[in-house]
């Protein structure tokens, strides 16, 4: 199973639940390989913030999990909570994958703060996942919304949302991270 745990990004707000990009990863993933078949659960939550996930998080890994994609921290910029309790529960959230399913591979997906909190703020945010992925073994995705944010054509009317294109392109800046940790995966399990 490939879980994808975020906010209204991941859910896909304003998007059919097939068009979110998760959706749009399980339908990529089938369509490359006729061996293996992915169950992808997407448990994206609109609204939610480092914090609100680090409460559920041990509910969401009651089942295993191959893969374990976390997408949060964008709400805590949009409302600008501290980076420093973001950080801290990013660590926790990434502490209870580690004691709850170590064999899981990770990806954390970073995002950017809006520009209208300062650039100090800014800094600090844009250093906080690539120091937790490091810090912790885990893949990075460098920003979630690469080729997407701040482009009209690509986004919902809020210009925040990715619309059906916009979703495609999160979908393969997912997919480059995720489809090398996939075939590690497979050459790791044992032949049948």
């Amino acid at each position: 199973m490939i879980l994808f745990v975020g906010t209204s990004l991941t859910a896909g707000l304003g998007l059919d639940p097939d068009e979110a990009f998760p959706a749009v990863v399980a339908h990529r993933l089938d369509s490359l390989s006729e061996q293996v078949s992915y169950e992808v659960v997407n448990a994206g939550v609109s609204g939610e913030t480092s914090a609100d996930l680090r409460r559920r998080i041990g509910w969401l890994l009651r089942r295993p999990a191959t893969v374990i994609v976390i997408e949060t921290g964008a709400n805590d910029g949009l409302r600008g909570l501290s980076v420093d309790s973001m950080r801290v529960n990013i660590q926790a959230i990434l502490d209870s994958v580690r004691a709850e399913q170590p064999a899981a591979r990770v990806i954390l997906a970073a995002m950017e703060a809006p520009p209208n909190m300062g650039p100090r703020y800014a800094a600090s945010f844009r250093r906080t996942m690539p120091e937790l992925a490091r810090r912790n073994g885990v893949s990075l995705l460098p920003f979630l919304l690469a080729g997407v944010a701040g482009v009209d054509t690509l986004n919902q009317a809020d210009g925040m949302h990715p619309n059906v294109r916009g979703a495609q392109i999160v979908a393969a800046n997912v997919l480059r991270v995720l489809r090398p940790l996939l075939d590690s995966v497979s050459r790791r399990a044992p032949a049948p």
